[in-house]
């Protein structure tokens, strides 16, 4: 997960680490505060706190995923365009 700027990949890291929180500390308060209705309910609002921060960390990661498929082009490139090069010179000579 090392992005060149290492201040994208601090903030993304940071939100994805944010949204986990969110999501397990969320649920497990819910369910701490609701389990004396009964544990349907308590259950139920657990989702209602965790289905966000999962939400949440499944977007962080496909943002993620995206720059580094990004990245990963772009250096594919540099690559093939440094063997078009020598294709290029190699046959003019």
């Amino acid at each position: 997960m090392r992005l060149k700027s290492r201040l994208l990949s601090f903030l993304i890291n940071f939100l994805l680490g944010a949204f986990w929180a969110f999501a397990l500390l969320g649920a497990f308060w819910a369910l701490q505060q609701n389990i004396r209705f009964g544990f349907l309910y308590a259950f139920s609002s657990m989702l209602v706190w965790l289905l966000p921060g999962l939400f949440g960390v499944v977007l962080m990661e496909y943002i993620l995923a995206g720059f580094e498929r990004n990245e990963e082009i772009r250096r594919q490139t540099r690559i093939l365009e440094k063997i078009a090069r020598k294709l290029e010179s190699g046959s003019k000579e």
